[in-house]
């Protein structure tokens, strides 16, 4: 984590040189507002990798001599089948149309992404599944 940390810090420092040159030669508000936005987020998700790099262990990839395999694991778990995120991207869909087309489409889009993240929350607690 801390050659991330390290990578973060040199990219928001490269983008603060460049929100300034930018800013500088372009006088135009907006493109220097975002880039003054972009190092301040890198340079936030720079420090947090930082600053956790020291509280965690020591991670194949900030040792010099790690093989590939070093790194190998379980990463966690991962639903195979799940049908709630077709759901919830139903609902997600009719909610944004109900912003754009008019209001009430809203009563329509809200029951549908309630099911789907009741469905996605309790997916494992019934069922064939139930000891995943």
């Amino acid at each position: 984590m801390k050659i991330q940390g390290h990578m973060f810090g040199w990219l928001a420092a490269f983008i603060l040189i460049a929100a300034i040159v930018y800013g500088y030669w372009s006088n135009e508000p907006v493109g220097t507002t975002g880039l003054f936005l972009a190092f301040g987020l890198t340079a936030m998700i720079g420090y947090y990798l930082v600053f956790t790099a020291r509280r965690v262990d020591t991670g194949a990839q900030d040792n010099k001599e790690a093989e590939v395999a070093d790194d190998a694991g379980e990463l966690g778990f991962f639903s195979p089948h799940s049908w709630q995120p077709l759901s919830l991207a139903i609902g997600g869909a009719l909610a944004f149309l109900g912003i754009v087309l008019n209001w009430w489409l809203l009563y329509f889009s809200i029951p549908v992404i309630l099911v789907g993240i009741y469905g996605w929350v309790f997916e494992y607690y019934r069922g064939a599944d139930q000891n995943q």
